[in-house]
């Protein structure tokens, strides 16, 4: 029977957490790898927990001496655009020193497959509506930045190597998997719709708008969001499509439709029937005012497409999964 161990680097956070379940459900045995500074155990529920860190070359290569993987999920980052603007190096430190780490464990232990979670911020601000996944890569902040590398050092690796790769550029991750207790957990939480759905429940006075300015239609920054379990099956679905394809490929993970912040806050309203008291703030560094993806190339290479990404099935699972959530992850890490 061929190996199915599938190292996944960041497997106790919240797209990695989700991804190892559908790992699972496809027959794999997800192994996650995670210094849990930002992770949670509570969500490794789905195969073994190694912790460790990538920035540890030593630990990296160990991890590989004990298992023998089949390929790898690379989650393993640190990702807030506004932190990375105040302490760009951790995030080079982090996200590009601890990659590097891990292929060259992966090339010593010739394990030739990966699929790396990248991210749309890696275009900057675009010119046009729709981004395509050959659109130029700008990044505006040294988050972008870290992945855009990332990327880079992929392509060279297949050059020079013939390491076979997969780099799915999210939008906007969100949603949860309540019924498989998983879910969103950052502490501190920046993203939009846990902030929005932590003001309904009363644990914040007011969500926050950075900048109402924006050249939009209502002045506040469109995104396009998909669902973390659709994450969770495109990572699936390029690992098999790495098994037949000798590539380094640079795919769009979106739904094409764009929400401004103040659409996602009035469905936020009806869906919990909360009001959820709004602020304005100034605009944040690093922000550009529309990002919404062209996934067609995801489709037609990877047969995909984001079928649990509607907005109201988004807010509404990750509504059904703050219900649960303190009762799981009781404290930060």
């Amino acid at each position: 029977m061929p190996n199915r161990k599938v190292l996944v680097t960041g497997g106790a956070g919240y797209v990695g957490s989700h991804a190892c379940y559908a790992l699972k459900k496809a027959g794999y045995e997800p192994i996650t790898f995670d210094h849990l500074k930002k992770g949670h155990r509570e969500l490794v529920r789905f195969g073994p927990l190694e912790v460790g860190d990538l920035g540890n070359r030593n630990e990296v290569e160990t991890l590989f001496e004990t298992h023998s993987f089949e390929a790898v999920l690379h989650f393993a980052a640190l990702t807030e655009v506004k932190e990375s603007m105040e302490e760009p190096a951790r995030y080079y430190e982090n996200n590009v020193l601890g990659t590097l780490n891990l292929l060259y464990a992966m090339r010593k232990f010739q394990v030739n497959r990966i699929v790396f979670s990248s991210t749309a911020a890696t275009y900057g601000a675009p010119q046009t509506d729709l981004i395509r996944d050959d659109a130029p890569q700008v990044p505006m902040n040294p988050y972008g930045e870290t992945k855009h590398l990332v990327e880079k050092m992929l392509k060279d690796f297949h050059q020079a190597y013939g390491l076979r790769s997969i780099s799915l550029r999210y939008f906007n991750a969100a949603g949860a998997l309540a019924d498989q207790h998983l879910g969103e957990a950052h502490f501190p939480e920046s993203h939009l719709i846990p902030l929005l759905l932590d003001t309904a429940q009363g644990k914040r006075d007011a969500f926050t708008l950075f900048g109402d300015d924006y050249a939009t239609e209502d002045g506040s920054c469109v995104r396009d969001f998909i669902h973390v379990n659709d994450l969770a099956s495109a990572h699936v679905l390029a690992l098999e499509y790495l098994n037949e394809h000798s590539v380094c490929e640079g795919l769009n993970c979106s739904t094409e439709q764009g929400y401004s912040v103040k659409q996602v806050h009035a469905l936020a309203e009806t869906i919990t029937q909360k009001p959820i008291p709004l602020k304005i703030g100034p605009r944040r560094a690093g922000d550009p005012p529309r990002l919404v993806g062209d996934a067609k190339r995801t489709r037609e290479l990877l047969n995909w497409k984001a079928s649990q990404s509607d907005l109201k099935t988004i807010i509404e699972s990750a509504w059904a999964w703050h219900q649960i959530k303190d009762q799981i992850i009781a404290s930060p890490p």
